[in-house]
């Protein structure tokens, strides 16, 4: 179940890596926003990569898996310290991953829940499949070089099976089908045995792959892991400018790797390929340095100088109350029905028509969607934050 926690927030932020705590808001504001784009006429930085190739919008929720891993680091720790023993923090991180996939099954379902196409993976559920296997793993071992072994043995692994593992029926990639073939991949393949009906782009491609299919997991674990070693070099003893400077290096050595090995293996976040996992993990780390250069080294959260960060800090504090209620609030104004005039129309449609139509610029028009569903879904958290409750499952 849900836990609510009372503190304060300057007690919060002795325990709590503050940077980490506003990029996660930025993340999951960001997230809201490409998620609730505004449609057709969004700017195309707004929305994903229609296949291979990268967008802003895809670096948003590996960002996020990125936070989720560093945060481990500071969570466990804490908890260990102040006495909690690894099979309970175990026990806890097993728990909150069977809520984290509960709650990705309603979100994907609301309100109609169609058992028949009800689909099981989703975002939600990719996270807890990722806090799950790296949070036991921190738990079991807390060395660099294993982590660094197991993510170099992720990413060429899945670009062995990607590349050099037929596909049923179809053959070997490269050879009888295209390499990264939308539909004729082992991701897709494996996806439409294991899940028939129950995929994200069942209504519109004939059920044939999703986004977070299982095998893409994979990589998806090696992107919280990066994550997790940034944690662990940020909870160390170093100096805050060596770490700063260390994560400034490590940021253009992923880059770098990344973007050549997408030469043979191209970005694709639909696939979450190797490449792309490098690739954002180096976006990720560029904002974590900046983050942790002005908030930690430079001290701008003190002060007259914290009013930039509290809105992240609000985001990032109650992430997945924020996260909900961006994904189940404009499906009930959507499914409200009411008749102006005589003709039906969702409630969405109405509250959204008089300010967003008179906006002559398609994409600016959806833009002010995308910041009013920003806006609206930030009242709740501002709420909650004020009154320093903060919502864990």
């Amino acid at each position: 179940m849900a836990t609510v926690s009372v503190q304060s927030p300057a007690a919060t932020a002795t325990t709590r890596m503050v940077s980490l705590d506003v990029l996660r808001g930025i993340t999951i504001a960001f997230m809201i926003m490409v998620n609730n784009n505004g449609g057709r006429g969004s700017w195309g930085f707004m929305n994903h990569a229609n296949w291979n190739g990268l967008t802003p919008t895809d670096l948003v929720f590996p960002t996020f898996l990125f936070v989720v891993g560093a945060s481990i680091v500071f969570a466990f720790d804490v908890r260990l310290a102040r006495g909690a023993t690894r099979s309970q923090l175990a026990g806890h991180t097993v728990r909150r991953t069977v809520i984290l996939i509960l709650l990705g099954i309603v979100v994907n379902g609301f309100p109609f829940f169609v058992l028949d196409h009800l689909r099981f993976y989703g975002v939600l559920q990719r996270i807890a499949i990722c806090y799950l296997v790296v949070g036991l793993f921190y738990l079991w071992d807390k060395r660099v070089n294993t982590k660094v072994a197991v993510i170099v043995a992720a990413l060429v692994g899945y670009w062995i099976l990607l590349r050099w593992v037929p596909v049923p029926g179809a053959g070997m990639p490269g050879r009888d089908v295209p390499f990264l073939d939308p539909d004729l991949n082992l991701v897709a393949w494996l996806d439409r045995h294991l899940m028939p009906g129950h995929l994200y782009e069942n209504w519109t491609t004939h059920n044939l792959r999703d986004p977070e299919g299982l095998l893409s997991d994979l990589p998806a674990v090696a992107t919280a892991l990066l994550g997790l070693l940034a944690g662990m070099w940020l909870r160390g003893s170093k100096a805050v400018a060596t770490k700063t400077r260390a994560l400034a290096t490590a940021c253009v050595a992923l880059l770098a790797t990344g973007y050549l090995w997408s030469v043979w293996l191209p970005l694709n976040k639909k696939l979450w390929t190797s490449s792309y996992v490098l690739v954002a993990a180096g976006w990720s780390m560029a904002l974590l340095t900046l983050a942790y250069w002005a908030v930690e080294q430079k001290g701008w959260f003190k002060g007259r100088s914290k009013g930039w960060i509290w809105p992240w800090l609000v985001f990032g504090s109650n992430a997945i109350v924020a996260y909900m209620v961006s994904e189940l609030l404009p499906t009930v104004l959507d499914e409200i029905t009411i008749h102006v005039n005589g003709r039906p129309r969702s409630l969405l449609a109405f509250l959204s028509a008089p300010i967003f139509a008179h906006i002559p610029n398609p994409g600016w028009a959806a833009f002010a969607y995308s910041m009013s569903i920003t806006a609206v879904c930030f009242i709740p958290v501002c709420v909650l934050y004020r009154k320093r409750i903060f919502v864990k499952v």
